[in-house]
């Protein structure tokens, strides 16, 4: 039987970890291909390059061919449907992300979840993995995570939420889902549903010569929030497995106080 077609996508680079205990397990099941930034790019968001050339390279890693660009990872699945890829994908997976992506602002800030995003806006399911140990932004992590019992976690939890989309679909309503797998270190409890929480960041910024700097990203970042958020979730030892939807329209979208802003625009359009 012919294997689907897995596009693997992340913003820590080609050569991360993550995204290399993605191949090897999701190689069991799915014809893989990995086109990801040639660097780190974690906080780009689904953001393009614009005004440049993005390069393209073809590297042999261990677990096989790869494309390496010097673009974004949204840049990635664009090239990847409409330039690299003879097969369009069945599925995206995006990561393993080596650090947390919990709550709005990760969800929009990080290049994982926008690599997710870009592809299911092209209709394809996506699924966006991260693994939530601390990350010290310098400690260029590479390979030295490969074997953490909790990275081969996560990626197996990614091979088997892949294959059972292919096999039933996507939820209703649902575009992307993303996990969030604890640090294994910390014990690992089970797997929650959960929504992203609200809350914002805190000061985030360290003072560095000639300015400031995010040096350092972990779990006391996230203000708390209520149980059944993605934060919490994962502050306690679960899973998060977080459903989010591209429609950024409010469900709302007939009320007195939406048709009074409406009347008052109206009135400034001059006929």
């Amino acid at each position: 039987m012919k294997k689907p077609v897995a596009l693997l996508v992340n913003d820590d680079g080609v050569h991360s970890a993550g995204i290399a205990a993605l191949r090897g397990e999701l190689s069991e099941d799915f014809k893989c291909f990995v086109v990801a930034p040639n660097r780190e790019r974690s906080g780009i968001g689904k953001a393009l390059t614009v005004g440049e050339v993005i390069r393209v390279e073809v590297l042999t890693t261990r677990h096989g061919e790869a494309y390496s660009i010097s673009g974004t990872p949204a840049d990635a699945v664009l090239l990847a449907l409409h330039k690299l890829l003879d097969d369009k994908p069945d599925i995206v997976v995006a990561g393993i992300n080596l650090g947390p992506n919990l709550g709005i602002d990760d969800i929009l800030n990080s290049g994982t979840l926008g690599a997710a995003m870009e592809a299911a806006i092209h209709g394809i399911p996506s699924i966006a993995v991260s693994y939530c140990i601390a990350r010290e932004f310098d400690d260029d992590v590479a390979l030295q995570v490969l074997n953490d019992p909790g990275l081969r976690l996560a990626a197996r939890m990614a091979r088997t939420l892949a294959r059972m989309i292919i096999e039933e679909g996507m939820p209703e309503d649902v575009d992307v889902i993303s996990i969030n797998v604890p640090d294994y270190r910390n014990g690992i409890r089970g797997v929650r549903i959960t929504r992203p929480s609200k809350k914002g960041y805190p000061d985030i910024h360290v003072v560095r010569e000639g300015g400031y700097a995010i040096a350092r990203w972990d779990l006391t970042l996230y203000p708390e929030d209520s149980e059944d958020t993605d934060v919490e979730a994962v502050r306690s030892g679960y899973v998060s497995l977080t459903p989010l939807n591209l429609s950024l329209t409010s469900r709302v979208q007939s009320t007195k106080h939406l048709e009074h802003f409406a009347e008052v625009l109206t009135a400034l359009i001059v006929r």
